[in-house]
């Protein structure tokens, strides 16, 4: 009976069901008709009470701030940004695309959103200057990747609730990952750029004055991360505060400064949002309720008990997480992943004494990389339907950049002390 829910939830996922209708059907059917002797009304009541949690709420502002940041001008402002910094590198617009996936990624937190958002703007443009489209679209979704975790990703919120551990210390811990992801897709850029020669999108490097004049434009969208993980590290407000902090200073920017969000953008923002906020939701409703048989057939510890049989080395322990962490990442959505899988492994963590925030961050890069994996990789799937490309043209395209997307985690692994540095000041 153990495994039964596992069956059910596999059978049903790879039948197109979505993950949240598939958890669900495995956990009901466990507490219904297993011989578990657990009234059915309480697994109703976790049902509703899963999504009752204060913190959580900081989920939909930062949807809807990556929405709105899409019709007020900063999307705009933050890829001119990027040009200007990266135009003239070989390979200028895919440069570009990784560099505005870093910038874009404190604000909109969003890998499926950000890979929208440039599949549609930035591969057309990359499509006209000579790229090939499954190359842009390989590089759109490997920048993306970045997204969630240069801060205030939701996956890092998520995550620090599951391991009851600081927001603050998650955000703050993102920006070392992020910018060696940031790094290594620029590096493989170039080499790739190099061989095809891709030319740069500009003739020659900015100047200081030109450098000086863009960044004058876009300081209100690169400020608006730094303001967010300072008040929430000086208490000035909580995470689901700064989550409604980030929606009005994206409002106040795109109506005052920028003066392009308009009335008519409200009903487009407010249904984009009600759509990504409810998929992310019942996601997580759903894995708190799978949890529940999770808990009380003990598989936790169970997991726990097997993974350490095996070694007793924390080197050889996070090879084997780190591995178990991608090829499930083959097959779910990373946001899915991270609310299943997290319960699981947090226990096994804290027995190896390892620091918590760290493994974190270790989870969300590794399940990033999933994101671009066939042969269920979200942001594949989401840049393949806008751009045109064929599933088997991306994977062709893209492992290089998941080549040095594992280098990246490789780093993360094994030098928590690079990693940790900013934290630790904390």
């Amino acid at each position: 009976m153990i495994t039964f829910p596992v069956v059910i939830v596999m059978t049903l996922y790879f039948t197109s069901i979505p993950i949240a209708f598939a958890l669900l059907a495995a956990a009901l059917s466990y507490f219904t008709f297993g011989d578990v002797g657990t009234p059915p009304d309480l697994i109703l009541q976790k049902f509703i009470t899963s999504c009752s949690s204060f913190p959580l709420l900081a989920v939909p502002f930062f949807i809807m701030a990556g929405e709105i940041m899409n019709y007020s001008g900063i999307s705009a402002s933050l890829m001119r940004m990027a040009d200007v910094l990266t135009g003239h590198l070989r390979g200028g617009l895919a440069q570009v695309n990784v560099v505005l996936s870093t910038l874009m990624g404190g604000i909109s937190g969003s890998a499926n959103a950000d890979a929208a958002m440039q599949s549609k703007i930035l591969v057309p443009e990359m499509t006209k200057r000579g790229y090939s489209t499954p190359f842009a679209t390989a590089i759109t979704a490997a920048s993306s990747s970045i997204a969630p975790v240069i801060p205030p990703g939701i996956n890092l919120i998520i995550y620090a609730l599951i391991a009851q551990v600081s927001v603050a210390k998650m955000f703050i811990g993102g920006y070392v990952p992020g910018f060696l992801m940031c790094f290594g897709l620029m590096l493989t850029v170039h080499m790739i750029a190099k061989k095809r020669d891709y030319k740069p999108s500009r003739e020659k490097m900015a100047s200081p004055k030109e450098i000086f004049a863009q960044l004058k434009e876009s300081i209100w969208g690169l400020l608006l991360p730094f303001g967010i993980i300072l008040g929430i590290r000086f208490g000035v407000f909580t995470p689901t505060e700064a989550g409604a902090m980030a929606v009005l200073f994206c409002i106040i920017i795109g109506v005052f400064l920028y003066k392009e969000l308009k009335w008519e953008h409200a009903p487009i923002i407010l249904k984009n949002t009600i759509l990504s906020t409810s998929s992310v939701m019942l996601i997580i409703i759903a894995a708190s309720v799978f949890g529940q048989y999770m808990s009380w057939e003990r598989i936790p510890h169970q997991l726990t008990k097997s993974i350490l049989s095996i070694s007793d080395s924390t080197w050889v322990i996070l090879v084997v997480i780190n591995i178990l962490l991608l090829v499930l990442g083959m097959f779910l959505e990373g946001g899915a992943l991270l609310i299943i899988v997290a319960p699981l492994l947090v226990p096994l963590v804290k027995t190896m004494n390892i620091d918590l925030v760290h493994f974190g961050l270790i989870m969300i890069v590794n399940i990033m990389i999933g994101g671009i994996t066939p042969p269920f990789g979200s942001m594949m799937f989401t840049t393949c339907a806008i751009t045109g490309a064929t599933v088997g043209e991306f994977v062709r395209e893209v492992w290089p950049f998941i080549l040095a997307l594992l280098m990246v985690l490789i780093v993360v692994t094994y030098m928590p002390s690079v990693v940790m540095f900013i934290p630790n000041l904390l």
